[in-house]
């Protein structure tokens, strides 16, 4: 059974890293395995995706005037053709249209993203080869496109990206992201495509989670952490949201990047030196 302190920790991980392009999973993973746990075991997979669902309510509460308007210009247009020409209406197909790669991708390679790749050497290595894609995305684009002039095919783009945050280390937002501004949009429109394609696709993550590992869960760190860890998640992933958007319109992602190749040399010299093993 986990600790009621260690699932604090990890909410508190969990939720500050989850809209952050340094890797939710890949903090959460570090952390879990310098607790003592076994980072590849179902009821720690699990954890890692459940205790997401906290962080995904505070970004829905957070941005629940876009969702509710998005979704009420959605339902308007699917019965009114009138209404189709709205801006809304096209965004909430394309939300959805974006968030199904990941659904489709994560259920069909389920078990090797729950075995094989739960491995720090996993996560080293991504980080730092991700990050070189952030600093490309990041350096080298136009960043000239809004909100507004999101389609269909670009969330569609971004949302196979976001299938290579099924790997540790990569990071969904830094995946989604880092395509939203090859794909031309500003920095601060490419972090609120992160956040909405990824409510749909990490709630239903968690919500499966919870309904088909419920006896691992319950067997192994236990529902009370998990459930302290969740709440932990949402209040922490509320303060990373708002602190995020409003960075973000003033500042690049130079920071993350530096960051994210920092750790991961840092976890390659704690495997190599045999401090911590792999797995």
């Amino acid at each position: 059974m986990m600790d009621w302190w260690q699932a604090i920790i990890l909410g508190v991980v969990e939720g500050l890293t989850e809209f952050l392009p340094i890797s939710s999973t890949g903090h959460v993973t570090i952390i879990s395995k310098l607790f003592g746990f076994t980072i590849n075991s179902p009821d720690i997979t699990a954890f890692t995706a459940i205790i997401q669902i906290g962080a995904i309510v505070a970004a829905i509460l957070f941005f629940r005037k876009d969702i509710v308007r998005i979704a009420l210009a959605w339902l308007d247009g699917l019965f009114n053709k009138k209404r189709r020409d709205n801006v809304d209406y096209r965004f909430g197909w394309a939300v959805l249209i974006g968030s199904l790669p990941i659904g489709i991708i994560g259920l069909l390679f389920k078990d090797h993203i729950e075995t094989t790749l739960r491995s720090l050497w996993v996560v080293a290595v991504m980080l730092i080869v991700w990050s070189a894609v952030m600093w490309l995305a990041d350096t080298r684009t136009t960043q000239k496109r809004g909100e507004k002039d999101t389609k269909w095919h670009d969330t569609l783009l971004i949302g196979l990206a976001q299938c290579l945050a099924l790997i540790p280390g990569v990071s969904r937002s830094g995946a989604t992201i880092s395509v939203g501004l090859f794909r031309g949009f500003d920095r601060v429109t490419a972090t609120r495509l992160a956040f909405f394609l990824g409510i749909p696709a990490l709630l239903a993550a968690g919500v499966f989670q919870a309904a088909t590992q419920y006896e691992h869960i319950s067997n192994g760190v236990g529902w009370g952490a998990t459930i302290i860890a969740t709440i932990f998640s949402f209040i922490a992933g509320y303060a990373a949201v708002a602190w995020l958007i409003g960075f973000i319109s003033k500042h690049s992602y130079k920071g993350f990047v530096v960051y994210r190749v920092c750790l991961g040399l840092l976890i390659m010299i704690l495997l190599t030196t045999g401090v911590v093993p792999a797995v």
